[in-house]
């Protein structure tokens, strides 16, 4: 059980309770320490659950998780980027803060429909019709065009 809550904002804050974290053997550099000591880090928690994240936030979040959400909404984010249990620790913390920040996110303003200007449209139809004239000109001479 992860002991300290994750502060994320001023308005959410995880509780203690509700984060799990598992320590596992982690792979790559670090000679006989990698064999002997788990230093990767498996933190869980449960998005659908969770009293601490109102609904928009839920789903947003449970969007951008992706694959690491398991079928029951709980998110894993495993951290073995750093050769320290502690620095993976904080590692997939700070990773969890920073989704549960992107989700909460307030929602783009709606889009305006704009026409386009007067000149935009003059421009565009000139353009059109030189670009008609420079492919007449590409006809045989004489008026013959390929029949």
């Amino acid at each position: 059980m992860a002991s300290d809550a994750l502060y994320i904002d001023d308005r959410i804050t995880i509780a203690g309770w509700e984060l799990t974290e598992q320590f596992v053997l982690a792979g790559g550099p670090g000679g006989q320490n990698v064999n002997k000591v788990s230093t990767a880090v498996q933190l869980f928690f449960n998005i659908a659950n969770s009293p601490s994240l109102n609904d928009r936030v839920k789903t947003n979040a449970i969007k951008l998780a992706g694959r690491r959400l398991s079928k029951e909404g709980v998110l894993m984010i495993e951290a073995s980027r750093f050769r320290s249990q502690d620095r993976n620790r904080e590692d997939a913390r700070d990773r969890l803060k920073e989704l549960i920040l992107e989700a909460a996110k307030p929602p783009p303003p709606p889009r305006k429909k704009t026409r386009p200007t007067k000149g935009s449209v003059e421009r565009r139809l000139k353009e059109k019709s030189g670009r008609s004239e420079v492919k007449k000109m590409r006809g045989r001479p004489g008026g013959g065009g390929g029949e």
